[in-house]
């Protein structure tokens, strides 16, 4: 009686945690999309699978099953965080688009196979006079409204545009995986805009600014996603009071600092991606809500 009585025991424990951990892995639709928060997920999940672990060897001494299926819970295949998410694809092409790509919402911006220009080129020029190619402008969604490419053409003289909610670096992250040939790779950097005043004429001009830190993608055989959130949803720049007085007391900065901006601050303007393409066929951009 007392050996029936404890695997009667383990056994409501084994319900009450996979339940436990059936609500862990459903994410809320927010949005359009699911809430996937993978390192909160993590740690809940691996608390209750050693509670699981035990309450199993008191009945059948094993939890190869039950472990299996907790991991395929929190990730794919691929490296991603499961759930709903929005996809967008990078597509490299030899030859320059001409078709009109304005306003279709479709989930690819074609840029060139081989095109672009370096960030480190960029920095300090004026943005009216700068090249347009291969650059992907990013807008701010308006109330209401989510992921949608405005213009997925980057092989023209206007370059793409693709909008996002505006608080997108606070509540969402950004997945990437380099596809196609193997052997291609591009260089990705997160640019926007600053207004510099000439103390001597006293005419403006937005100046471009790139951020420090380059996403750069190589495809391989096997690839898998990673977490790229903090080259694509930031800006990391130095901010210099006697150079920009305006922008530091935006920012609040009194001395020579660098500073991660995110996505959309309005201490910047002109958002984009610079995106130097080196032969990469395909990057795919995965997008996940986790707040």
């Amino acid at each position: 009686m007392r050996e029936r009585g404890g695997r009667e025991t383990a056994l409501q424990r084994i319900v009450s945690v996979l339940a436990t951990l059936a609500i862990i892995s459903s994410p809320g639709l927010v949005a359009g999309a699911y809430a996937v928060a993978p390192d909160a997920t993590t740690s809940a999940i691996t608390s209750a699978t050693t509670v699981l672990s035990s309450a199993a060897k008191t009945v059948s001494g094993t939890t190869t099953s039950t472990s299996t299926s907790v991991t395929a819970a929190s990730t794919t295949g691929n490296g991603a965080p499961s759930g709903s998410h929005f996809n967008l694809n990078i597509i490299g092409v030899p030859k320059d688009k001409t078709a009109d790509m304005n306003n279709n919402d479709g989930h690819r911006i074609f840029v060139q196979l081989n095109g672009g220009e370096s960030a480190s080129s960029l920095s300090g020029k004026d943005f009216n006079l700068m090249l347009r190619t291969n650059k992907i402008f990013l807008l701010p969604a308006p109330a209401g409204e989510s992921f949608q490419v405005l213009d997925a053409n980057a092989t023209d003289s206007n370059g793409a545009s693709f909008q996002l909610p505006a608080d997108v670096s606070m509540h969402w992250k950004v997945w990437a995986r380099a596809l196609g040939r193997p052997g291609g790779s591009s260089d990705t950097t997160t640019c926007a805009t600053v207004a510099v005043t000439d103390p001597l004429t006293g005419v403006t001009t937005q100046e471009v600014v790139c951020s420090v830190a380059t996403l750069t993608m190589t495809r391989t055989k096997n690839a898998k996603f990673s977490n790229v959130s903090t080259e694509l949803l930031f800006l990391s720049i130095t901010v210099d009071p006697t150079a920009n007085a305006t922008l530091a007391a935006c920012l609040e900065v009194t001395t020579t600092t660098q500073v991660t901006v995110s996505l959309f601050n309005g201490c910047l303007q002109n958002y984009f991606w610079n995106y130097d393409n080196h032969g990469l066929k395909l990057l795919q951009l995965r997008s996940p809500r986790f707040v």
